[in-house]
């Protein structure tokens, strides 16, 4: 596969990120673009970008809480498009290298000196593409986003996934995951376990859901998807859990409690 990295020069995490990868490898391409990332619809389209299969998309995160996070999350939309992409679209995941990137990123942190937490996050926001894609983020102020150790670790984390993505095993459960909240701590626990691989997350602030977009979640995975773990009390009432239940059955899913899976 064909990896290129991706950044918006109004980004300044983003320009920290590609600058250390320019400086630690000369084999992974690299690209600054003008807009913001969110809103850079169909730049798989783009010249020097269609003939790469995967992006990785480096960037800014930003919270309320200002937390010290270095995050990875898929793309897409499950309801309207407030920041970026199309209103209920979801772009392709491949969830084996999601699993991988978030593993190398929590194993490169261990290691270091960072005073940082890592963590997935639900997909959310665009841009709307439709090659294989992730975010992987710095966050969660300006002093965080221009950490020079914080970029060097993400850009080491990236280059180490992409060299060693053809020697990952594959026989990881391809799943998506479904309730909880945005940072979603117990599909951090899973995804950094031996059994399960995650190519979307759908959050309970995103439920309920109807059979259109679980479908295009299921489809957009670049792995067959066979299993869909719940995080229980992220999914409302009993009389929403037995609507999403049944919805994830007659669609031929195997489900999986997420207390069941760590």
């Amino acid at each position: 596969m064909k990896f290129i990295v991706i950044a918006s020069k109004r980004d300044q995490a983003g320009l920290n990120i590609v600058k250390n990868i320019n400086q630690l490898s000369k084999e992974i391409k690299t690209k600054i673009v003008s807009k913001e990332i969110i809103n850079m619809e169909n730049i798989d389209k783009d010249s020097e970008v269609k003939d790469f299969d995967f992006i990785i998309f480096a960037s800014k995160h930003q919270s309320e809480k200002k937390i010290k996070t270095l995050s990875v999350h898929p793309i897409g939309n499950f309801d309207t498009a407030k920041y970026g992409g199309i209103s209920k679209k979801i772009c392709p995941s491949n969830p084996i290298f999601f699993k991988s990137i978030f593993k190398n990123l929590n194993d490169n942190l261990k290691k270091s000196d960072l005073n940082f937490t890592a963590s997935l996050e639900v997909t959310h926001h665009g841009p709307y593409v439709e090659k294989p894609s992730v975010f992987i983020e710095i966050g969660s102020t300006l002093e965080e986003w221009s950490d020079i150790k914080a970029g060097k670790l993400i850009a080491e984390t990236i280059i180490k996934t992409i060299n060693g993505f053809t020697n990952i095993k594959s026989n990881y459960k391809s799943c998506i995951g479904i309730g909880g909240p945005h940072y979603c701590p117990n599909f951090n626990e899973i995804q950094l376990g031996d059994e399960y691989a995650i190519s979307h997350i759908i959050p309970s602030y995103n439920l309920p859901i109807n059979d259109d977009i679980l479908k295009e979640t299921i489809r957009k995975s670049t792995i067959p998807v066979s299993h869909a773990l719940i995080d229980w009390k992220g999914l409302g009432n009993s009389t929403e859990r037995y609507e999403i239940l049944e919805l994830l059955k007659n669609n031929g899913l195997t489900i999986i409690r997420t207390n069941d899976a760590k």
